[in-house]
């Protein structure tokens, strides 16, 4: 569905300029997405835009990347900068009262708000995402296994010689992608903008690393799964079969989050609500109304 209304601006805040688009004017409360990476932007998550016939979706791309200020300060990438960064979106936009929705490094983002305890929040939804670092790399030995023998060798070779920049690297780690980030034969233009927005943002190699599954940045050690049983709103966990964040994480928040409800989408990887888009939107919308029934 085509949505007839949409603004976009730029937001003050510490450190620069945050790019946001409002699409959409339905009448229900809104929804704030939060997008991974870090340094992906928005762009990746634009399906989610169909929502928007029933409330207004907000996507903002990040400090560091896409249309937002790349700052050369690379002190002002933490998750605490982030999470502030958050609330000036809210308090700038009105967003009062909102749904938040946290994708990858956006749920763990969502979690390290969720810390400070914040006002307004009527739902959260955390897709394909973790509570804490360690889990996601326990299981990234048994995702690499899976893969053909000379892209292993590839990564392990290059990793070791510190050639990660190199065409046979990247041509080794895509063999990764599509297997648990996007199984989709072709991938969409808006995922292929957001792997423009990595390697263009100092973002993700300064907290995560030169791939998906390699951490050699700031991230290392964080954990917010302390926050998993102070959560007291409608939440909703979503995860690929075939996610890099493997189904059994997102079980172990689902048994932490008092109430929570699980959906596991069995044709999709790290990105269902493109994967599976109809089916995603579709859970949202459910899920949203009922947690606006129940306030």
């Amino acid at each position: 569905m085509a949505i007839t209304k949409e603004r976009e601006g730029l937001i003050d805040a510490p450190g620069g300029r945050i790019w946001y688009r409002v699409a959409g004017d339905g009448p229900g409360v809104p929804l704030l997405v939060l997008h991974g990476g870090p340094g992906a932007g928005h762009d990746y998550l634009e399906p989610l835009q169909v929502l928007g016939d029933e409330r207004p979706v907000v996507f903002y791309d990040q400090l560091g990347c896409g249309k937002s200020d790349i700052p050369s300060d690379t002190s002002l990438f933490t998750p605490e900068h982030f999470a502030r960064e958050v609330q000036v979106v809210r308090d700038v936009l009105r967003l009062d009262r909102i749904h938040l929705l946290g994708q990858s490094w956006g749920g763990w983002l969502l979690l390290e708000y969720m810390a400070a305890k914040p006002d307004g929040i009527v739902s959260l939804t955390l897709a394909s995402t973790s509570a804490d670092i360690q889990s996601f790399l326990d299981a990234v030995p048994g995702l690499l296994a899976q893969l053909p023998q000379d892209a292993q060798d590839t990564i392990t070779r290059c990793e070791a010689d510190g050639t990660t920049t190199s065409p046979e690297y990247i041509a080794a780690t895509f063999a990764f992608y599509q297997k648990f980030l996007c199984r989709m034969p072709v991938w969409p233009e808006s995922m292929l903008r957001t792997g423009v927005n990595i390697q263009n943002t100092p973002v993700y190699h300064h907290m995560w690393g030169p791939s998906e599954f390699t951490l050699t940045g700031t991230l290392e050690g964080w954990d917010r799964r302390n926050v998993l049983d102070e959560i007291d709103v409608p939440t909703l966990i979503t995860v690929g079969r075939y996610d890099e964040i493997v189904p059994s994480i997102s079980e172990a928040m689902h048994k932490r989050i008092k109430g929570s409800e699980l959906v596991i989408f069995e044709d999709s990887a790290h990105s269902a609500h493109t994967e599976e888009a109809e089916k995603y939107a579709a859970v949202l919308r459910d899920f949203m109304r009922r947690a606006e029934a129940k306030t």
